[in-house]
């Protein structure tokens, strides 16, 4: 991994994203929750910090879409970026230090390569496909938890209006009663790098867009976990529904979300 020049691209964009979104972070503090200047930030550092993602990728690989900036319209090119300047808006905003920045890149179908920077730790998760995860440049490797009474599972809540929390809240509420915790922390990328890291067992989500799951994908599938859809499928980039874990607790995850989804 050390050396691949596609990675270095990805691990520049984080870094210099994170800087803008560091920089708003401390501005935050220094002015009134909800402000409309504290607005203004929070809108002026999300753009800034795709624009340096967009910025980084682009003078490397002008060729190469990126889904969220101008190079989009290059829909002719197989290699497609898929970034997200703040992954944990909503927790950035609030100041609660969980949040991270997330780059993707897609060949095809295929994920090949991916950097998920943690800002307030320095924790930098980079993989590339078929030559495994790492964390700060030291391998990283799931759990091996194999049953769900001793796993931490990891998910994300639907939108207060969405039309999926209906299904979703019977299955949190069986998994709380089956596993050693269920845990919300508002970062998709973040807690899939978790999971690629071994510090959660499992993890799913149903209302998430492309950008919040791809890189997430490829850090667990390179540290050995698995990564499917709801059905055990690869098509959880189109469906939005994906399961997650080590891998002799994906198919206990999968069954018993399917037994507490309702319908």
């Amino acid at each position: 991994m050390v050396g691949d020049p596609v990675l270095a691209v990805a691990v520049r964009a984080v870094r210099r994203a994170a800087a803008v979104v560091i920089d708003a972070a401390r501005d935050l503090k220094r002015l009134p929750t909800f402000s409309k200047e504290h607005a203004d930030i929070v809108t002026s550092a999300d753009g800034e910090a795709q624009s340096a993602i967009v910025a980084t990728i682009s003078a490397a690989f002008p060729e190469h879409a990126i889904a969220g900036g101008e190079a989009e319209l290059k829909t002719e090119s197989p290699y497609r970026w898929v970034v997200d300047p703040i992954d944990g808006t909503v927790n950035f905003v609030h100041g609660f230090p969980y949040y991270a920045v997330s780059v993707a890149l897609v060949h095809h179908a295929e994920i090949t390569h991916a950097a998920v920077l943690d800002p307030i730790h320095d924790e930098l998760f980079t993989a590339v496909r078929g030559k495994g995860a790492q964390l700060n440049g030291a391998a990283i490797r799931v759990s091996n938890c194999l049953r769900l009474d001793d796993a931490l599972i990891g998910t994300v809540f639907p939108a207060r209006k969405s039309t999926k929390l209906a299904a979703f809240l019977p299955i949190v509420n069986d998994l709380i009663g089956r596993c050693a915790g269920v845990r919300r922390a508002g970062s998709c990328a973040l807690d899939l790098a978790h999971l690629a890291a071994g510090r959660l067992d499992g993890y799913f989500v149903m209302s998430l867009r492309p950008r919040d799951i791809a890189a997430g994908a490829l850090l667990v599938k390179e540290a050995g976990g698995r990564v499917g859809d709801f059905a055990g499928g690869a098509e959880f980039l189109r469906t939005n529904e994906v399961i997650a874990a080590a891998p002799g607790l994906f198919s206990p995850l999968r069954e018993a979300i399917a037994a507490a989804r309702p319908g």
